[in-house]
């Protein structure tokens, strides 16, 4: 190698590693910020007791709603303390005097994972009292599903087993229902004793315009995949959010009823950019949401929507680790919003395709599932042209129907056993964006098969596997 080569490759590795230390610099502001808040909420009514605040949240949307329910108690004077449910345990239960908590159902009736962990060894202890403690429960969940807010009943019959006292009836929350979201805060305004409690409304919707959108998998045996591209109005700036983030999308014939989307883009691209599959009905007519998005609506056309933070698929700490990105159909999106994420933290998003990755840029492994190679193959040329250039190091299309027997992502996930491993032990970390039904499940269990379930759980409780699983 020459010295000017040398001095290249030095003057790279030295710009990545401050590019990481930025990263890290202001992930670790923002939770200095967050642990701020959250100490602001303490220093209330010398000798009052603490109540516990603790949210079980999958999406973010049960850890907002748990700040707020905090900040609206420190309101009047109630010193507070904040945590996640995972971050608590039976001894803290023993010694606190009351509990608020925040509690999402996720799927058919399982606890978030972040609150997996409680739900499996708090909740299995079954010979304790907890006849001190002072219980008041919103479960947050979706009637759509037919174990409506699953997790958070099951939460209330075991401290009600353990003999918990309930402030007030547990409240069951359809989606973001506000009347009884505004029960919750009638609650609360009677606890605090107070009447001044802040505002409790989500962001407005905010249109955009729909800039383009592209059918990706014409000739499909599945429901028709596009890629939309989104804009803020005339005169509106670009918001800022980070990969693994959320968009809410409200169709204008339901109102008051906003469906989440995994983003597939980051700011630096410019605009908020979408996959989206057309869903169909029994009947055979298009899904409300979907099918807006993928015919009703034109280019040229005003979505209202709003960005929203997801704490639990953002990178977090492992902006320098070696990733392992696990999806099937639309689940490429939040995984591409975490390749292009690296691209651009690196410096090199409109130029990966002809630019080597450094050394010292953390290598990614990308797992995808999707129907037929000839037509599902969603952003193939990209994508491999990333992979020729080393920024993604290993990609494995996993296509089901190309063969007799069916295949599936977690099979070729079994067959990459040993460099799964490997991978872990050199620091990676593991996202899984795409199908609860099915996918994810499958995928946790191989996971579990090759690393072990407590070497899984603690991956998942050092931030280190993250899901984006609907």
């Amino acid at each position: 190698m020459t010295q000017e080569k040398m001095l290249q490759a030095l003057v790279t590795l030295l710009a990545y590693g401050a590019m990481c230390g930025a990263i890290a610099w202001r992930h670790h502001q923002r939770q200095r910020e967050a642990q701020r808040r959250v100490q602001a909420l303490l220093p209330a009514t010398p000798g009052a007791p603490v109540w516990w605040v603790a949210h079980a949240s999958q999406t973010g949307q049960a850890e907002a709603l748990a700040l707020q329910t905090a900040q609206a108690l420190h309101a009047g004077g109630v010193p507070v303390r904040l945590a996640p449910l995972g971050q608590i345990g039976l001894a803290d239960l023993q010694q606190a005097d009351r509990l608020l908590c925040i509690a999402s159902t996720y799927g058919e009736g399982d606890a978030p994972d972040s609150a997996e962990r409680f739900a499996r060894e708090v909740m299995g202890s079954t010979a304790v009292s907890l006849s001190h403690l002072h219980v008041g429960l919103l479960a947050l969940g979706d009637q759509g599903y037919a174990h409506f807010c699953g997790f958070g009943r099951r939460l209330d019959q075991w401290l009600a087993a353990r003999g918990a006292q309930p402030l007030f009836e547990r409240i069951d929350v359809d989606k973001s229902d506000p009347e009884a979201l505004q029960r919750w805060r009638q609650h609360l305004t009677h606890l605090a004793g107070t009447n001044d409690l802040p505002d409790w409304e989500a962001p407005a919707l905010q249109p955009w315009r729909l800039q383009a959108r592209a059918h990706l998998n014409p000739g499909s045996e599945g429901e028709p995949v596009h890629h939309l591209a989104l804009v803020p109005g005339s005169g509106t700036p670009l918001p800022d959010w980070q990969a693994g983030d959320l968009v809410q999308i409200e169709v204008p014939t339901a109102p008051g009823e906003p469906r989440d989307y995994s983003v597939a883009s980051v700011p630096q691209d410019g605009a908020v950019h979408l996959l989206v599959r057309r869903c169909v009905r029994a009947d055979g007519s298009p899904g409300l949401a979907s099918g807006w998005l993928t015919q009703g609506a034109e280019p040229g056309a005003t979505v209202m929507l709003r960005l929203r933070a997801h704490s639990g698929f953002r990178i977090g700490d492992n902006a320098a680790r070696p990733l392992i990105l696990i999806g099937n159909g639309t689940g490429l999106a939040g995984l591409r919003g975490h390749l292009r994420g690296r691209l651009a933290a690196a410096g090199h998003l409109a130029d990966a395709a002809r630019v080597p990755r450094p050394a010292s840029v953390a290598p990614m492994w990308l797992l995808l599932g999707e129907r037929h190679a000839r037509c599902d193959a969603h952003h193939r040329s990209e994508i491999d042209a990333w992979a020729a250039q080393g920024w993604i190091s290993r990609v494995d299309w996993v296509f089901s129907r190309d063969q007799a027997q069916r295949r599936y992502v977690q099979h070729a996930l079994a067959e990459a056993a040993a460099q799964v491993l490997d991978w872990v032990e050199q620091g990676a970390a593991i996202y899984v964006c795409g199908s609860l039904d099915g996918m994810a499940g499958d995928v946790n269990d191989t996971l579990q098969n090759i690393l072990g379930q407590e070497a899984l759980q603690q991956l998942a409780a050092e931030g280190r596997y993250r899901r984006d699983v609907y």
